[in-house]
């Protein structure tokens, strides 16, 4: 919620813990059929996308998620040729997973149009590749779309929502990464953001398991900064029919041919190691 004094406040009750930006103008506000969402200038931190309250990105480090959304599943697969978004409707998933010249066909899915409208007009720089040949963005429900998709006709699943409430939460159930798993390819992998990795680890745990009674053999959750989420730290969780996580393609990794401002070889090595007490939690 917004507090006086022009700053804007999302308290994190599970925690106890809140983050606040300096905010300068209320840019937008409206209410679609399914959230509420506004949008701010803050001092320092550019555009600010908040949805029921909960922050969404910003303008300053919105890169650090998107990128580590996309990049390390994207060289775990060998060959991702056909990718689906679910969510993601502000595209900045969609502008990196097409930075990769092997990828043919990226659909993106997502319930609330008015999200993609604003980010065109707010957030212009992620949606730069709205207009791609290769690019397909549908506005409907994720979870009924992808329980009618072709068995085998996916690479690579991005699931790119929300926190586990409203329209979000039935993507973190076994019943929807059962379809996923129908949908993907033999070498197929979902990434899920899995929320934080020092706050949520009861749902990490719980969606690891959803996963693995789905059918996918393998599970790895990374972990990455992410100053404007709870505690500053996130996560994302991968499952994969029978590739082994923590190898990818590191050659293609190290010779990217497309910029990035965090992704690279030996950030994606640091991504996947896992701290002390995740052991002991069995994370």
């Amino acid at each position: 919620m917004a507090l006086n004094n022009d700053w804007f406040t999302e308290i994190c009750a599970v925690s106890g813990s809140a983050f606040s930006l300096k905010v300068t103008e209320k840019l937008h506000q409206e209410q679609t059929p399914f959230q509420w969402i506004e949008i701010y200038e803050t001092e320092h931190f550019g555009t600010l996308m908040v949805i029921d309250g909960f922050i969404m990105l910003s303008d300053y480090d919105n890169f650090l998620y998107h990128e580590m959304m996309t990049h390390p599943v994207l060289f775990t697969h060998p060959d991702p040729e056909q990718v689906l978004i679910i969510g993601g409707g502000d595209c900045g998933a969609l502008r990196e997973v097409l930075k990769h010249r092997e990828v043919k066909q990226t659909i993106q899915v997502d319930i609330d149009e008015r999200v993609t409208r604003l980010s065109e007009r707010f957030f212009p720089a992620l949606c730069e590749a709205n207009s791609d040949p290769r690019a397909e963005l549908l506005f409907t429900d994720g979870i009924q779309w992808i329980r009618g998709a072709a068995p085998g006709s996916v690479d690579v699943i991005i699931v790119d929502s929300t926190d586990p409430v409203g329209p979000a939460e039935g993507l973190f159930s076994a019943a929807f990464y059962r379809d996923c798993f129908n949908a993907l390819g033999d070498d197929g992998i979902i990434v899920h953001q899995s929320e934080s990795p020092l706050i949520h680890q009861q749902l990490i745990r719980d969606m690891r398991n959803a996963m693995g009674s789905a059918g996918f053999s393998q599970q790895l959750t990374i972990n990455f900064p992410q100053p404007v989420y709870p505690s500053g730290w996130w996560s994302a969780t991968l499952a994969g029919k029978k590739e082994t996580l923590t190898h990818f393609r590191k050659q293609a990794s190290q010779s990217k041919s497309f910029p990035t401002r965090y992704y690279n070889h030996d950030i994606h090595l640091a991504a996947i190691a896992i701290p002390e007490f995740w052991k002991q939690l069995s994370v």
